[in-house]
């Protein structure tokens, strides 16, 4: 049964666009069902009667604090699963195991001292962020009640990394399913049923976290993995460690700069336009989530299977894999930034119908998504990079983006030309262009030529 699950999951075999594709299928479903567990949370907050609109700007200051959480997670999963892909590929599954049970003990460990950290600091946190009178006790009692969680969020999202970069990604998918459809059942019942408002949500999510990852750990360790979850491997190794951190902290670096980022846009719109644009984040803050999904699904498909055939030196198969990625990318990035475009009001409804959520949020939603479609080349060079283990460039362009073009120009537009707060808006489509082109051409020239001389 090994050696056949093993045949058929050698991504050396068929076209790189077929294999691709059948991983991304899955997985980007899988991640879109995923965006499900924050964005219904903030559906069901955005219509308690009465205070839908400020509950919503409570919950939208949570959402940079908890992406730290995220990025924690990326750190070991999205350095540990590529490293285990180019192991298979090389035919060392004795390596692979042992990055897989390496990364599980991070990710417990780091669990554990995120809670602690994460109640110890809240209040601070959440007042630096923008949290007023109004929204700080919304803000609080989400983030109190999710951080007990955080455990089971960092093992059930880190070590399903790890399903999917052994070709599993139907089982993947549903390790999210399942999650999401116990936090869409429990969402309604906490929130209005036992009338918990939006600690009942955070609830909610936690408890189908642990259903997740009772999933997860099962799988792992039983006897359909070609991978598996080991005791002795559990015991970390310092150069394991070491090649895992630092491959990951491309997604870590990307996931705190964009935390970062969150912050600052929270503080800028507090200032410059009160409670109503921190919903209005909220808002925004959830449909990039929507709309950058399935682009996700599509790198993280891509990424076991570009790493599998560059460990088994199959390099122009690589190439075709680069196409691949980058013609699914950009297909997928033109339709949903047309929809961002055409339809924000439609959107926006979802949440709240409030009229001064609807007038500022519209023209905000334009503004931010209005060069989405150049995230196809920052997404494939991202991609690429992570998936051949080039750490060093895969931080670099993390960094650049979110943190060096990003930040400055948030502080700095809203008092040019009397921008105000469509200045906070206008800094992301800017740092997608210059962000996304400097990405491509540095895949292009170091990765891209190179493969061709090879």
């Amino acid at each position: 049964m090994g050696i056949e699950t093993q045949k058929k999951n050698d991504f050396t075999k068929g076209t790189m666009a077929g294999n691709i594709l059948k991983m991304a299928a899955p997985m980007t479903l899988a991640l879109v069902i995923n965006v499900l567990y924050s964005v219904v949370d903030r559906m069901y907050i955005g219509h308690m009667e009465g205070v839908g609109t400020v509950a919503l700007a409570g919950i939208g200051l949570t959402i940079p604090i908890i992406a730290v959480i995220s990025a924690f997670q990326s750190l070991c999963s999205s350095g540990g699963a590529p490293l285990c892909s180019i192991a298979r590929g090389e035919g060392n599954n004795k390596k692979a195991e042992l990055i897989l049970g390496n990364a599980f003990s991070l990710l417990l460990i780091l669990g554990v001292i995120l809670t602690a950290v994460g109640l110890a600091v809240k209040e601070p946190v959440l007042r630096a962020a923008g949290a007023t009178d109004n929204t700080f006790e919304y803000a609080d009692e989400y983030m109190e009640t999710y951080l007990f969680g955080t455990v089971f969020v960092m093992i059930g999202l880190g070590m399903n990394a790890f399903i999917n970069a052994q070709g599993f990604a139907r089982t993947g998918m549903l390790t999210v399913l399942l999650g999401a459809v116990v936090n869409i059942a429990l969402d309604p019942v906490f929130i209005f049923v036992f009338d918990m408002g939006v600690r009942g949500a955070a609830l909610a999510t936690i408890i189908a976290q642990l259903c997740s990852t009772v999933w997860v750990i099962g799988f792992l360790t039983g006897k359909k993995a070609i991978l598996k979850l080991r005791l002795k491997n559990l015991r970390l190794s310092g150069k394991v460690v070491a090649k895992t951190l630092s491959l990951g902290v491309s997604g870590f670096t990307m996931a705190v700069t964009g935390s970062a980022v969150g912050i600052l846009n929270n503080a800028k719109l507090q200032v410059l336009g009160g409670d109503i644009y921190i919903s209005v984040m909220a808002v925004v803050n959830s449909l990039r989530e929507i709309v950058i999904m399935p682009n996700q699904g599509i790198t993280a498909g891509a990424q076991p299977v570009l790493g599998y055939n560059y460990g088994a030196r199959r390099y122009s198969r690589v190439r075709d894999g680069i196409k691949t990625v980058f013609l699914l990318s950009l297909a997928v990035n033109a339709f949903m930034w047309i929809l961002m475009l055409a339809l924000p009001a439609l959107f926006i409804r979802i949440f709240n119908s409030d009229p001064g959520l609807l007038e500022a949020g519209i023209p905000g939603i334009r503004i931010y998504f209005m060069l989405f479609v150049f995230m196809a080349l920052q997404l494939t060079g991202q991609c690429v990079f992570t998936g051949l283990g080039m750490a060093k460039h895969a931080v670099f362009f993390s960094i650049l983006r979110k943190g060096i073009l990003v930040i400055p120009l948030i502080l700095l537009l809203p008092r040019l030309f009397g921008l105000g707060v469509n200045g906070v808006f206008l800094a992301e489509p800017i740092s997608d262009v210059l962000g996304g082109c400097a990405c491509f051409a540095t895949m292009y020239f170091t990765v891209w030529r190179k493969l061709e001389k090879e």
